[in-house]
């Protein structure tokens, strides 16, 4: 979604304005839970008419513990991406700046309802080529104040951003 738009399986295109809106609402249906927002990133290669590109979505999700959830998501084609080091810190930039962006305008949204957790999900785990790179990304995110989450416990990653891919 080169528009900057996000997609959600409910609302279709929304902008981030009406994305916070709808996490706010979903929050004042029930104040009595506990909710956690997660933001995560993953990202698939393409090749179309010889050219190759990478796809990558971010997800936010609104999840009322023990009750289900909302999200939404937006993807971003980039050219050419040189190795899968350059994918991982891509993905994990892209959440932090999601982060970034969304937090400020969250916090006076959401003041005086349910209180939330914020996590950062990144799709990389112990098993496989990434798990070199734990302790890089991690830091990375903590580094900028946020809860990193990796797998399996990242499925704002692997599992919700990952569909849009």
């Amino acid at each position: 979604m080169e528009d900057g738009l996000f997609n959600s399986p409910t609302k279709g295109k929304l902008s981030l304005r009406k994305v916070i809106e709808e996490i706010a609402l979903f929050m004042g249906e029930d104040r009595k839970v506990d909710y956690k927002l997660v933001i995560g990133t993953d990202s698939h290669s393409r090749k179309e008419n010889g050219t190759r590109s990478v796809d990558f979505v971010t997800a936010i999700v609104i999840h009322r513990i023990g009750k289900g959830g909302r999200y939404f998501w937006r993807k971003e084609k980039r050219e050419r991406v040189a190795s899968l080091r350059e994918k991982i810190y891509t993905e994990t930039t892209l959440s932090l700046q999601m982060a970034q962006g969304l937090v400020p305008e969250l916090k006076v949204a959401l003041a005086g309802l349910a209180p939330y957790d914020l996590e950062i999900h990144i799709d990389i785990g112990e098993v496989g080529p990434t798990r070199e790179m734990i302790k890089e990304v991690v830091g990375m995110v903590t580094g900028s104040g946020y809860v990193a989450k990796t797998k399996p416990e990242s499925y704002g990653a692997y599992v919700v951003a990952d569909k849009h891919t």
